[in-house]
């Protein structure tokens, strides 16, 4: 575990708060808050959660009851979010079950900055549909686009779970100059897969963001959940945790267990200059030739 604050202007402390969660919101949110103050001592100048992180991963099914974890932007959640911020003194990403409007759904992430002011959200864009994974059911897919924010440590991106397997979202979100992108997430093994497919899926769930991050000369920061969600009919899913922060070339620079911890990585921002010196992707990207990525498929 990291002691000092690193107080150069190009570095920042980044914590990547990976938890379980359950039924009980106000336990959720007890083991979230234990976990800000820990990065707080630590001289986190970035903290973000795990996805929707206040609640149990309600998509498992598709049941009516669950609408009711859903909440407005400025509801109790992102107003625990804003204190966080202000106690640690640091910039907050959180994510949340977002109530719009009467039927309208989004699954979302906020960013605040260490005053506790909400500089904006990113509502997720890519939804899936897979078994256990009935986010469709909750979520209409985002309207706001790629973002990416200044802040007083950086630019960041935010981007959401199901976003992660997507180059064009991580391409989109730095081209704006996002120089840290982080994924909030709730990522597992259905039971009767881990034994033939888990270590492949984990593999490939690093490999393409790491990808993401050489791509693009920036860092990547994913933040998983942990532990056995139970679901309907004695199913259930088991989170991976196994949070990790890459660096532009890729490097894995810290990497989580699959058990509740927190944690943190020192970014040196003035890498991804260095680094896209000597690979300039962006520099000679073909920009008059991608016309047909915008194609659903080329026939």
């Amino acid at each position: 575990m990291l002691r000092e604050p690193m107080p150069s202007p190009n570095r920042v402390r980044v914590a990547l708060l990976q938890a379980r969660a359950g039924t009980d919101r106000e336990g959720n949110l007890r083991r979230q808050e234990r976990l800000f103050g820990e990065a707080a001592e630590h001289g986190a100048g970035i903290i973000c959660t795990q996805e929707l992180f206040a609640t149990p991963y309600f998509c498992q099914e598709e049941r009516l009851e669950a609408f009711a974890w859903a909440e407005a932007i400025d509801g109790p959640t992102v107003r625990f979010l804003q204190g966080q911020a202000q106690k640690a003194k640091a910039v907050v990403i959180g994510s949340l079950f977002e109530r719009r409007a009467p039927g309208l759904f989004h699954n979302t992430a906020v960013v605040i900055d260490a005053e506790g002011r909400l500089l904006g959200c990113y509502r997720k864009m890519h939804i899936p549909d897979d078994p256990g994974y009935y986010e469709k059911y909750y979520f209409t897919p985002g309207d706001l686009g790629f973002r990416a924010w200044p802040t007083s440590v950086g630019r960041l991106g935010v981007l959401v779970c199901w976003d992660q397997w997507y180059p064009e979202a991580a391409r989109l979100t730095a081209l704006q100059g996002a120089e840290v992108l982080f994924y909030p997430t709730a990522i597992g093994w259905h039971p009767h897969e881990k034994e033939s497919e888990g270590a492949a899926q984990v593999d490939a769930w690093r490999t393409i963001q790491r990808s993401h991050a050489i791509a693009n000369g920036c860092f990547v920061a994913a933040v998983n959940r942990v532990g056995r969600e139970e679901g309907p009919d004695g199913r259930a899913i088991e989170f991976w945790g196994r949070s990790f922060v890459a660096d532009p070339m890729g490097r894995i620079v810290a990497e989580a267990s699959g058990e509740e911890q927190l944690l943190l990585a020192d970014l040196d921002l003035g890498l991804i200059e260095s680094v896209r010196v000597h690979w300039p992707f962006l520099r000679d990207r073909r920009i008059d030739a991608y016309g047909g990525i915008a194609a659903r498929f080329l026939e």
